[in-house]
């Protein structure tokens, strides 16, 4: 095979392969989509991407990966000094779900009956149901008593965004 064909390819190829995940991949105390904590700026458009925004009013870097122009479902990544500290799903993307067939819209009480008693903590119009662990604390977000969002944090990180 011709080295230009294969050049060619694997240019066309790249971006199909770096987009925001497909709805579904959420590992609790692993990965969002792939994302990990700790993985650098370079590491997470690897994987999702260059199209992203940012938000203006944050005062750390974060990146929004919506699947459709504006609209506000997707994924994010906070960064704290060029690390992913934080990893979410943001507006309630369809699709997402655990290895353990929890789904985003469940309702509440799923989430304590399918992962164990969970940290409760007060958030701005929502709760965080959050499982503390020694690399990465696992967040579920709940609102009007439904699982809205999955997220990755880095330790003892509030999980109220």
């Amino acid at each position: 095979m011709p080295i230009s064909f294969v050049l060619v390819f694997a240019a066309l190829a790249a971006p199909a392969l770096a987009a925001p995940p497909q709805p579904g991949n959420f590992a609790p105390e692993a990965h969002l989509g792939g994302v990990e904590i700790g993985m650098t700026k370079r590491q997470v458009t690897r994987l999702w991407g260059k199209r992203h925004g940012m938000c203006r009013d944050c005062s750390t870097t974060t990146w929004y990966f919506n699947y459709r122009p504006f609209e506000p479902q997707g994924v994010a990544a906070i960064f704290e000094r060029d690390r992913v500290a934080y990893v979410f799903t943001v507006w309630r993307p369809n699709g997402w779900r655990t290895a353990r067939g929890l789904t985003l819209g469940a309702p509440a009480s799923e989430i304590s009956k399918t992962y164990g008693p969970l940290d409760r903590r007060e958030c701005t119009l929502y709760y965080a149901l959050v499982k503390p662990g020694l690399g990465v604390q696992t967040v579920f977000y709940v609102f009007r008593d439904r699982l809205w969002g999955f997220a990755l944090t880095v330790p003892d990180a509030s999980p109220c965004l």
